[in-house]
């Protein structure tokens, strides 16, 4: 019988596991006693904010890494990133003494650019989207022979992410829903790939920010569309997805819904993650909150994990959450 993709994934998280748990860290899984008493539930907070770098994105990056063997020190590797894949990335290659570059827009907020500095990877700022960077990072690595480390477009980094649902699996005995953050798919794609095969019957929730819901859209029209985004608070999750990409793919075959979200549900999720639990957590990061308290009365009874992905949250988000 032929392997599908999905299984090949979930064949490698087991291994992707074991290469990287000596780096990362296992995230804990908190009880929400607020928000299981909010929706009549048992709703898990899976803690991927307090992971290194501030986010899920060290997962990916070091098993594509690892993954490359004495490759990865032979030659230069590159990426484009201006958020929590370009802060994973310079970890790993400041963490292994490699030699990296990251390609940004030239017009990322210089708060970005100073936190990249701080770990002294050369940055090659080029175009004026994060699409033009990674387009001219791609031809720079097959021009040189470098090697490109995709954010999200690679089985390596799906199989890393998809770590996250192999720690659920073992943190959970069962486990009815999970909602995940959606990007470019490469956390979902993953999460789902693992937790689709270990627990069957579960319901795999995808969540975007309305202002960019490129994937929303696409998995509507059946193929990847070219959309603009407009700002949102959620940044790590905002933009398109790349022609081609293994993530849509998955995401067809896996994720059972995706949700979106206004701005205002998005701005309160965050708030109510930091006055009821003392957690800090970047726009992409509440989705999975806001995603459960729009239809509260949804989750009665089930076992309810959200992912919340990533802590990066800017004092100029957090005034912008208590003036609202």
């Amino acid at each position: 019988m032929k392997e599908t993709f999905s299984r090949k994934i979930y064949n490698q998280v087991p291994k992707a596991k074991e290469r990287i748990s000596p780096y990362i860290r296992q995230t804990p899984l908190d009880y929400s006693y607020y928000l299981s008493q909010e929706t009549d539930s048992n709703v898990y907070l899976k803690l991927e904010n307090i992971q290194l770098t501030g986010s899920f994105k060290i997962r990916g990056a070091l098993n594509k890494i690892l993954a490359l063997g004495n490759e990865a020190f032979q030659t230069k590797l590159i990426t484009a990133s201006s958020g929590n894949h370009g802060a994973a990335f310079a970890w790993c290659v400041k963490r292994f003494s490699l030699d990296g570059e990251i390609f940004l827009p030239r017009t990322v907020p210089p708060a970005k650019i100073k936190h990249l500095q701080l770990l002294k990877i050369p940055l090659n700022q080029v175009g004026d989207d994060c699409v033009q960077a990674e387009v001219k990072a791609k031809e720079t690595a097959l021009e040189k022979g470098y090697v490109f480390i995709s954010p999200y477009n690679d089985e390596d980094i799906i199989a890393g992410q998809g770590t996250v649902g192999y720690e659920l699996a073992q943190q959970l005995q069962s486990l009815d829903v999970v909602i995940v953050p959606i990007g470019g798919g490469g956390l979902i794609s993953g999460v789902a790939a693992y937790l689709k095969h270990y627990f069957p019957s579960i319901t795999i929730i995808g969540c975007q920010p309305e202002k960019s819901a490129v994937m929303y859209h696409s998995l509507k029209a059946g193929k990847i569309l070219e959309l603009p985004s407009e700002p949102t608070i959620s940044d790590g999750t905002a933009g398109g997805i790349e022609p081609g990409s293994i993530t849509f793919t998955l995401c067809q075959e896996l994720v059972d819904e995706v949700v979106l979200l206004q701005e205002e549900e998005i701005l309160q999720a965050i708030k109510l993650l930091i006055e009821h639990h003392h957690l800090l957590v970047e726009g992409a990061g509440a989705l999975s909150v806001a995603t459960l308290l729009k239809n509260k009365n949804r989750w009665t009874g089930k076992s309810v994990a959200l992912i919340l992905s990533g802590a990066r949250l800017s004092s100029e988000a957090l005034q912008k959450i208590y003036a609202s």
